[in-house]
């Protein structure tokens, strides 16, 4: 039990190769839906991964340089902020990170 007022603990979500690079997979986190993605330069990023306008799957978009493209209808979100390029509401961002394991690691909380 962690004292109060200190930070959450991160979330170890597993080896980063289950995330092949140029795509995403979703993880539960909390009681959470969360899409990471491994940029094809190795990078990783996290966003919320329920599209805000229907419901879509982000962590099934395609990745087009530093943005997301939901595979419903084809609202974009900048990965790293997880801000909307075509007006639809945005999607929270996480902190996410490999670690000297190999494991990708979100931070607990949003950006």
């Amino acid at each position: 039990m962690s004292a109060p007022g200190a930070a959450p603990a991160p979330h170890v979500l597993g080896p980063v190769d289950q995330v092949p690079l140029g795509e995403g997979r979703a993880f539960a986190v909390d009681g959470q839906q969360v899409a990471v993605f491994r940029l094809r330069d190795g990078t990783v990023r996290a966003l919320a991964a329920v599209c805000p306008h229907r419901g879509g799957p982000i962590a099934d978009g395609t990745i087009d340089r530093q943005q997301v493209i939901c595979p419903l209808h084809q609202h974009a979100f900048d990965l790293t902020s997880g801000c909307s390029t075509t007006g639809a509401e945005p999607l929270q961002a996480y902190r996410v990170s490999v670690d000297g394991e190999q494991n990708l690691v979100l931070e607990a909380g949003g950006v």
